[in-house]
């Protein structure tokens, strides 16, 4: 890893404690996952609100907003606070820190209030914008650094800028397209993402964590399940349906669940950092199934969606975002009583919001009331929790 400089250090005065330096601009898990953790927190609760006719002034002009910013605003974020924290190992070369990055931040906040103003070209510029940035940001490390085996990551970043794109030109009546369509294509660019940067830690943090895990991978099935969701990308660009694609989303389903009872998920129990990862790769085989079944006209889609979008991603990025700034920040990887708290609040949030509507569809509302407070629970807990975590330098004294 290149060394990076240490800060001056300012004498102070005889008799004076130092004061604590502010580390958030250090590297880039700092800045988004507060950010993230913090709009998760609190735009869900406002549009749940909404949602239920209880918000006098709308939050957001529709679902399609809603799901624009949860997948655009909030996972884009998290993404890109992790990308650029990986970028830094896989590549040994430094990564945007300062005001760069600083200014990334400040685009990505920029993305989020335009949404809610009548400048929808002004919106559209910065929300394509935000992921072309951070996309320049990871792929001149990793060229400089020659770690060619990383550059697709740069490539999602780029099609999930075509995708909002796609959402913003569609809106403004350039293009003239199924509504989610944008929508659907930047959640399979994050599936599989998804898949993919689980496939090589899960298995990794089983083993290390947990004595006689052995918790393993086979090529082949590898190959066939990242293969199923490139095939289900290219579908749905395709808007292609019918009893084939049904077979192509429940083979997915079926290779994912092999993938994920090869990592022996069932040892997990006793660790928390652990078992979280787990739960969160095992709503994929569901919402697999729950899409074949949406395809077939047994399912709502939203049931599919948010088994995706509550279930894996949030399980996934609470789990992700705790034991990357617990690591990043020179603390032990255990995760305490307040840890666990958050992971159990989002995975009840996905639970409430995908199956009660399922049994009993007239509960809806309620369930997403529930489902809601829940999830902004967890995150809020998050965000309060790891403020300190994430504003403060490292517990070793190291940069990062």
């Amino acid at each position: 890893m290149s060394a990076a400089r240490e800060p001056a250090r300012i004498q102070q005065p005889a008799g004076l404690p130092a004061a604590p330096r502010i580390a958030i601009w250090d590297l880039a898990f700092r800045p988004f996952f507060l950010l993230a953790s913090a709009f998760a927190a609190l735009s869900i609760a406002v549009w749940a609100l909404q949602f239920a006719g209880w918000l006098g002034m709308p939050y957001l002009s529709g679902p399609m907003w809603h799901a624009h910013e949860m997948l655009f605003g909030f996972v884009l974020a998290v993404m890109v606070g992790f990308l650029l924290t990986a970028g830094r190992n896989w590549s040994n070369q430094p990564t945007p820190t300062g005001i760069p990055l600083a200014a990334l931040a400040a685009l990505w906040i920029a993305a989020r209030v335009l949404v809610l103003t009548q400048f929808g070209v002004a919106a559209a510029l910065a929300n394509t914008a935000f992921p072309l940035a951070a996309a320049l940001a990871l792929a001149v490390p990793l060229m400089a650094g020659g770690n060619r085996r990383n550059y697709f990551f740069v490539g999602l970043l780029v099609l999930l800028a075509g995708a909002v794109a796609i959402v913003h030109l569609n809106q403004l009546g350039v293009l003239q397209l199924p509504g989610f369509v944008g929508i659907q294509i930047g959640l399979d660019i994050v599936l599989f993402l998804m898949a993919v940067v689980a496939g090589r830690v899960v298995p990794m943090f089983t083993n290390n964590g947990i004595a006689g895990a052995a918790a393993g991978r086979r090529h082949g099935l590898e190959r066939l399940a990242l293969g199923a969701l490139l095939a289900l990308l290219l579908a749905d660009a395709l808007q292609w349906r019918g009893p084939l694609f049904a077979m192509l989303l429940l083979l997915a389903a079926v290779a994912h669940l092999a993938r994920w009872w090869l990592w022996q998920p069932w040892k997990t129990a006793g660790t928390p950092l652990v078992w979280v990862l787990h739960v969160a790769y095992a709503w994929i085989p569901v919402h697999l199934v729950l899409r074949a079944g949406v395809d077939l006209g047994h399912v709502p889609p939203s049931a599919a969606t948010h088994a995706l979008t509550v279930g894996a991603i949030g399980s996934l990025v609470i789990g992700m975002m705790t034991r990357i700034a617990r690591g990043h920040t020179a603390r032990p990887l255990v995760a305490g009583r307040t840890e666990v708290a958050s992971y159990t609040l989002v995975l009840l949030a996905g639970l409430v919001r995908v199956f009660v509507p399922l049994v009993a569809p007239a509960t809806t509302v309620g369930a997403v009331l529930i489902s809601a407070a829940l999830w902004s629970a967890g995150f809020g807990l998050y965000a309060v929790t790891y403020w300190p975590v994430l504003t403060r330098p490292r517990l070793d004294g190291k940069p990062g």
